[in-house]
């Protein structure tokens, strides 16, 4: 039997945005999400403004993605739209409670964000925000009363909503100021609390995105580069202040980890795809575990003109401000071909061919266990690092009982054989140390915007229009995982 590691940290994980709520409580600043309504798996969310005329507007956005403003036009909450994340599922206010079941499920450690607007509400306050302070602390202590280790993420897709309007968002080199600003207010205020810091969530979405949704220009490019390059610069910047604070901080990037496989034996397709590794993982990975650009970089940026603009040190600075741990969500896999296809996946987040050989899930997205031990095996082999997956979840439709139990042996059946590919990883040399699903409790989807599109091992009394109890219930696999982590990974049954 292959065994996870004694000291195996197991948990779940939340965003702020996507779980706190109170967008509006305790002096927080407004964030992307916060102008963002609703949307499903087949209509967009939008992104709501006042445009220079004083009349209300919106666009299709992705949320976290943002987007342009029509020229002087100002974001703005219109009365007749529904944004889900102002309330979310209430964790700022239900933190004791949602600490205490996870608790109850065996947590060893617990993925969550910190909201910069809560600490810093327009981004470079000249003072940090004490209730947003000692909110975290509070959350923190929580955690360390049932022996639950934090790891903690300090930008996940919520950028001061002041800072996206005043300076443009992470396009202004500002913004690395003001990110090692706030990254060293956590340092300082947490350094007896939090071990484990991660500095940008996602941050290969930049480019992933723009190939996902399809007609980016040269522009969009020359931007999304640029913007890479300053947060590379903020996160290496903030490793190594962090390291200044307390020499015992573990820090690791977080990468949307997705495998790559080629259509066809075609050598065409083989190029296609892996160009699509060093474009979607390799690039930034490359930067934050290498401390360099991969030779690579100089054909993505000719392939679309851009001209990356960087001072004298800031390659010094990167190869000085390296991760201890690679961490990564793994969902789903794609294929990768240049040929025509007839099927085609069309899902949230998931576009390119069908692959015959996986089944997909409400949503669109293909069920690939085997998929995360090739990921987990590559990657490993490439930087030679501790590894933690710090999401992977399955969302579905789930169904409360008469009474009131949540049956869902599909997420049951999701987790099991995903843990059973990391144990081939492990047992194939991979040095695997935390695994935090996505979420351990039902929060408000990123893409979407609903709340039918469930993840976690406890269900949340609300609907996608915000109605509901928030009672928090236990499903069918939140008593599984318990078992799960009691056995160390041993008893999937």
């Amino acid at each position: 039997m292959v065994r996870f590691p004694k000291d195996f940290l197991w948990g779940g994980a939340i965003a702020a945005n996507q779980a706190e709520g109170a967008y509006d409580v305790d002096g927080r600043g407004l964030v992307q999400t916060d102008v963002t309504t609703g949307g499903t798996a087949t209509s967009p969310r939008y992104t709501t403004y006042i445009d220079k005329d004083g009349k209300p507007g919106k666009y299709a956005s992705m949320g976290h993605m943002g987007g342009h403003l029509p020229e002087g036009a100002d974001y703005a909450i219109l009365e007749d739209h529904y944004y889900p994340n102002h309330r979310a599922v209430d964790f700022y206010h239900r933190y004791k409670e949602d600490i205490k079941l996870f608790a109850e499920m065996g947590y060893s450690v617990f993925r969550l964000s910190v909201s910069w607007a809560r600490i810093f509400p327009n981004g470079d306050d000249a003072q940090p925000n004490q209730a947003g302070l000692d909110f975290y602390r509070s959350v923190f202590e929580e955690c360390h009363k049932y022996g639950i280790e934090p790891l903690v993420s300090i930008w996940h897709f919520d950028t001061p909503l002041s800072l996206e309007t005043r300076f443009n968002g992470w396009s202004n080199r500002k913004l690395v100021d003001f990110y090692v600003r706030y990254a060293e207010t956590l340092f300082k205020e947490y350094k007896d609390l939090v071990k484990y810091w991660l500095t940008f969530n996602e941050i290969n979405n930049t480019i992933m995105f723009l190939d996902m949704f399809g007609q980016a220009s040269d522009e969009d490019f020359q931007d999304a580069y640029q913007q890479l390059h300053y947060q590379f610069l903020a996160s290496a910047k903030a490793i190594q202040r962090g390291r200044k604070v307390n020499p015992d901080f573990r820090f690791g990037n977080m990468i949307c980890g997705i495998t790559f496989y080629p259509g066809s034996s075609d050598p065409a397709d083989i190029l296609e795809n892996q160009h699509q590794w060093e474009k979607n993982i390799y690039y930034c990975s490359d930067v934050q575990a290498k401390g360099r650009y991969g030779s690579y970089a100089k054909r993505l940026w000719q392939e679309h003109n851009v001209e990356l603009q960087m001072e004298a040190d800031d390659l010094e600075i990167l190869s000085q401000g390296t991760i201890d741990l690679y961490t990564f969500s793994y969902y789903m896999s794609t294929v990768v071909t240049t040929h025509k296809v007839d099927e085609k996946v069309s899902g949230n987040f998931s576009v390119g061919a069908k692959n015959p050989y996986l089944e997909y899930s409400d949503w669109g997205w293909a069920q690939d266990p085997s998929g995360l031990q090739y990921y987990l095996e590559k990657l490993y082999d490439r930087y030679e690092i501790p590894m933690m997956v710090v999401e992977n979840g399955l969302g579905a439709l789930d169904t409360v009982e008469e009474d009131g139990s949540i049956h869902d042996q599909y997420r049951i059946d999701y987790h099991r054989t995903h843990i059973q590919a990391m144990a081939k990883a492990v047992a194939n040399g991979v040095d695997l140390v935390a695994y935090t699903t996505w979420g351990c409790i039902d929060i408000v989807s990123a893409g979407t915007g609903e709340m039918r599109k469930r993840y976690g091992f406890i269900y949340v009394d609300m609907d996608d229009l915000g109605n509901g109890s928030l009672e928090r219930i236990p499903k069918d696999s939140f008593y599984w995982y318990q078992k799960v982590i009691r056995s160390n990974g041993e008893d999937l049954n």
